[in-house]
């Protein structure tokens, strides 16, 4: 799927913050592999900044998960604390 596609779905989901939908120009495709998506939004309307993480099946409606405000922050905390390699993580597995 083309990122361009990728942030049109994204204007069909409102902002947990203050309902608006978000704008596909306020999206930015962080990364991306096979059907996982990791994009950054920012709402138009009040500029709240969400992490999105989308799996995108295109045989499939895309199912739309919401963070709320607990999951940011426990994501923050483990990020704080986390020594790992993100390049590994994200790599191929072979």
């Amino acid at each position: 799927m083309e990122e361009r596609l990728v942030r049109k779905l994204m204007a069909s989901i409102k902002c947990g913050s203050c309902g608006q939908h978000y704008e596909p120009i306020n999206v930015d495709v962080l990364a991306h592999r096979e059907d996982t998506w990791l994009l950054g939004a920012q709402c138009s309307s009040c500029h709240t900044q969400s992490l999105v993480v989308a799996i995108i099946k295109e045989e499939r409606k895309p199912e739309v998960v919401s963070v709320g405000e607990d999951d940011v922050l426990d994501m923050h905390h483990f990020l704080r604390e986390f020594e790992g390699d993100f390049a590994a993580l994200f790599s191929e597995r072979r």
